[in-house]
C-alpha cells in the first residue's frame, strides 16, 4: 500500500489566494478516485528560494493511501501536479509517496 502527501498552496506564486471552490474540486476528484482522504487542517507553511528571493506560502495537506499499481498512480499524480501548475498558478507541487503497512 501507498500513502501519498499532496501538499497544496493555499496561493498563486503571485500571492492570489486558491479559490475555495478550487480546493474542493480537488478534494472531491481525490474522494473519488482514493475512497477517501485525510486532511492536516493545522497552519503550515513552505518556505523556497529562487535567487536572492525566499517565497513563503501556507500549505494545506491533503493524504490518501491507495493499492493501485504503481504506472497507473503515476500516471494521475502526473496528471494532479501538471493541473496545479497549471490552473493554480505554481512552478512546482510537492508529492511524498510513502510504502505503508497497514497492522
Amino acid at each position: 500500500m501507498k500513502e501519498y502527501d499532496l501538499y497544496v498552496p493555499l496561493h498563486s506564486n503571485d500571492g492570489t489566494p486558491i479559490p475555495t471552490a478550487q480546493l474542493a474540486r480537488l478534494k472531491k476528484r481525490l474522494i473519488q478516485r482514493f475512497g477517501g482522504l485525510t486532511q492536516f487542517p493545522q497552519s503550515h507553511e513552505g518556505f523556497w528560494e529562487i535567487g536572492a528571493v525566499t517565497f513563503r506560502d501556507k500549505i494545506l495537506i491533503l493524504r490518501v493511501l491507495s493499492n493501485e499499481g504503481p504506472g497507473e498512480s503515476r500516471r494521475f499524480w502526473r496528471q494532479i501536479k501538471t493541473t496545479l501548475k497549471r490552473q493554480w498558478g505554481q512552478q512546482e507541487i510537492l508529492i511524498v509517496v510513502k510504502d505503508v503497512t497497514l497492522t
